[in-house]
Order: C-alpha cells, then structure tokens, then sequence
C-alpha cells in the first residue's frame, strides 16, 4: 500500500518554501506585479531554482539536477498555489522538463533548465490536455514557420521546445521568435502568441510522446497547485469569519456560513488525496494515466468553489481588487481550463477504466 502521507524531507521542504514565499511574493507584491509590464517575478524565481535548487527536482543527478522525484515537485506547487506566484515552475520545472527528458538528446538543455539560469516553455497552448490533439509548425530546410497560440509563460522563456509537422521536437531560442503578449485572465501565468519566421531550430526528439508525457506530468502535477491555491483561500476564509463580527458575534458563528465551510473543508481534504495520488503515481509509474484523470476531474471545480467562497464570504473586501481573492478566483478558473478540462479528463478516465457511455 502506498504511502501518501507526506514525509520529514516533504514537510521540511514545504516549510522553506513557504518562508522563501512569504519574503518575495506577499500578496500586494503580486497585485502590483500584475499591473505592470513584468508579470513574472524573477527574483522568486532565482530565489527558488539557483538558491534552493528546485528547478531541477525531476532531473537525474548525472544530469545535472537533484534526482528527486514528482512528490517534492507536488509539494513545491502546493506552496506556489497558496502564494499564486507569478514564476513559471510548473511550465519550465515541470512541462518542458519532462519534455526534454522523453528526447534521445537534451543538447545540454536539462542542466541549464536544473540550475533555472535557463526558462523553457514547451510551445503547444496551455488548454490543451494529456493526449489532446496539439498545433504544429512547418518544418522547411532546418528552419521553423509558423504561429502557436495560447502558450504559457512564453514571454519568460529563453528556450521554447516547438513541435513540428515532420514529428520532431525542436529547441529554439527565445530571441528567434516574437512573442506577442495575449489578453490572460490568470495575469500570473500570462500566456503569449509565439510566431515563427524562419527561426532555426535544434532536432531533439520525436515531439508526440515527449509532448504526451509533458502534459501528463503537466496536468497530475496541477492538481497539487489547486490544492494549495484551495486551501489557502479556505484558511484564509476560516480566519477571516472568526475576526469578522456582524450583530455583535463573529460571523463563522452562524449556521448556514459553518455548514458552507465544512462542505467546503471535505472537498479540499478529499482533492488532497486525490493529487497526493497522482503525484505518487507520476513517480512510481504505477497506474498513473488513471491516477492523473482522477485527480484532474475533480481539482477544477474543488478550486474554483473554495476561491469563489474566498470572494462572496469575504463581503465587501473580496470585490475589491486590493485584496487578493481575485488572484486566486482568477488562477483557479484559468487552470480549470489548463491541460485538459474536468469533462475531458472524465471521458479519458472512461476510456482508461472500460466505462463507456451508453
């Protein structure tokens, strides 16, 4: 039986996560970074890859990075989602990381993405799921032609891994293509239009099973970052109805916003089991394309409810854009759609399970 208890090493990593978080993305600090012409923290990010190494959790020690496993990344976007940080661990870290890792080369790419001196974007848009049909460029003498919408934190990346209509999985610098900001409800994870014109492009694998596995890990991975973007705002909910006080007693006094609550409570602690699993799965290999559905069909909707809650019982403050329940409104909702939707992933479980429709 699996253990999906978190460790001492998971907790421990947790708790310097957090502490690193609270130092660089508080809340106004995010607000304020949303509003001007660099969406994505830097600093948190070279705080979080070169200072603790965490860039290169799923990469191989003889690789060049830390040789830990899905399970430390899955805490690592717990505490990301709890802070909605404006860094692009999850398509960098995460996505173009397990690209690369599914190429018969890396052409040096995984160490320099491990150190996060290097971002990657894997250029195929964000809605897409695990298996989905996705967009591919002309590949004309050894150079790239075409537009790929929708793609992640595109406008960080110095490297994009560009599919290509001959089947093959092409690196690009980010200074060979334009990058056109798109309008992004998340203004945390902005997503961009890259067009390619002739950009050259280095051969590193077969583009369909890397980009499969990309959005797998993608997706199971995402689970976890609802989880913590869930539970912070049901925390925060919590604590703000017991300050709170309306006819002279605190308002999570009453009945009806208590029952809210605990309805609330059960669904984050049953998301909880649902993304630790996933996260174990993508490790051990076991079961995991059932595992990733399973945790993808409920997370949205889980995240979405607990951040919609956050605005409505937090009264006339949660409509206001200083304080930051839309953040984390706007995130959970963006991510409903991110790597597949919950309809998608349930008719994929379906096909996985042998439970067809009528």
């Amino acid at each position: 039986m699996t253990d999906l208890l978190y460790s001492e090493e998971e907790e421990a990593l947790r708790a310097a996560v957090r502490d690193l978080l609270s130092d660089h993305c508080d809340a106004p600090g995010v607000i304020a970074r949303t509003e001007s012409d660099t969406p994505h923290d830097l600093a948190a990010w070279k705080a979080l890859a070169d200072g603790m190494g965490l860039a290169g959790l799923l990469i191989p020690e003889d690789r060049g990075g830390q040789g830990a496993t899905h399970r430390e990344v899955a805490v690592v976007l717990e505490e990301l989602g709890r802070a909605v940080a404006p860094v692009p661990y999850l398509t960098s870290a995460v996505v173009a990381t397990e690209a690369l890792l599914a190429c018969e080369t890396d052409g040096g790419l995984l160490a320099e993405l491990a150190t996060g001196r290097r971002i990657g974007a894997l250029a195929v848009a964000l809605s897409v799921g695990p298996g989905g049909a996705y967009k591919a460029v002309r590949h004309e003498g050894g150079c790239l032609h075409g537009e790929l919408t929708g793609v992640a934190d595109a406008a960080a990346a110095d490297v994009l891994l560009v599919p290509a209509d001959d089947g093959g999985l092409y690196a690009v610098d980010a200074d060979a293509v334009t990058v056109t900001p798109q309008a992004s409800l998340d203004l945390t994870r902005p997503v961009a239009t890259v067009t390619l014109d002739g950009a050259p492009g280095r051969l590193l694998g077969d583009a369909e099973p890397a980009v499969r596995r990309a959005l797998r890990a993608g997706a199971g991975l995402l689970a976890s970052e609802q989880l913590g973007l869930a539970d912070w705002t049901l925390t925060e909910t919590v604590r703000y109805l017991k300050d709170r006080k309306q006819f002279n007693r605190p308002v999570g006094g009453f009945q009806a916003l208590k029952h809210r609550l605990a309805q609330l409570w059960l669904e984050v602690v049953n998301l909880r089991a649902a993304a630790r699993n996933a996260a174990d799965a993508l490790a051990t290999g076991e079961d995991a394309d059932v595992a990733v559905a399973v945790a993808q069909s409920y997370a949205a909707s889980v995240a979405v409810h607990a951040a919609e809650e956050a605005v409505q019982l937090h009264g006339g403050i949660g409509m206001t854009w200083e304080h930051p329940a839309h953040l984390y409104l706007k995130r959970a909702k963006a991510d409903s759609l991110a790597y597949g939707t919950a309809g998608a992933h349930r008719a994929a479980l379906a096909e996985l399970v042998d439970l067809q429709a009528p």
